[in-house]
């Protein structure tokens, strides 16, 4: 399985229209066929380099197995079409909250797609430890990508 970002190419800069210096749209996500058994993928979007350790940019799970993308700029809502949910990004927040470092370098964004063997069942607003807690021995697959951005 392999996850894809269309807006920007492996490692490279997070376009402003995805940040919070911009729109802070969601970007959209495409993956190829999962493994046989799929029925659910969730996202995990997150930058390691924030200076008070991991910061959550979005979490989102139960997405239909069925799903292969995800269009840009995905309301801030609890439930999403298709029966998917958004959970608590470090913000408090519901749904995607782009990119906003500190001047200095640039950090890292990892978008983490993984497939599931069932739905999660965990109601909106689940935090990324609970999501990660409910994944486990549901993965059948990871892909994943990486964005920069910097101020």
């Amino acid at each position: 399985m392999e996850l894809r970002i269309p807006a920007f190419a492996h490692g490279a800069t997070i376009p402003r229209i995805h940040t919070a210096d911009g729109s802070d749209r969601s970007p959209a996500l495409q993956w190829d066929e999962p493994p046989a058994g799929t029925r659910a993928f969730a996202v995990i979007v997150d930058d390691p380099d924030a200076p008070v350790g991991t910061w959550v940019h979005w979490v989102l799970y139960d997405l239909p197995g069925s799903a292969r993308s995800l269009a840009e700029d995905q309301p801030r809502t609890p439930d999403l079409p298709g029966g998917a949910r958004q959970g608590k990004n470090s913000w408090g927040a519901l749904g995607w909250n782009g990119p906003s470092p500190p001047p200095g370098r640039p950090h890292r964004y990892h978008f983490r797609l993984a497939a599931l063997s069932a739905p999660l069942g965990l109601p909106a607003g689940a935090t990324r430890a609970q999501v990660e807690a409910a994944m486990r021995g549901k993965i059948l697959a990871e892909a994943t990508w990486l964005g920069t951005y910097g101020r």
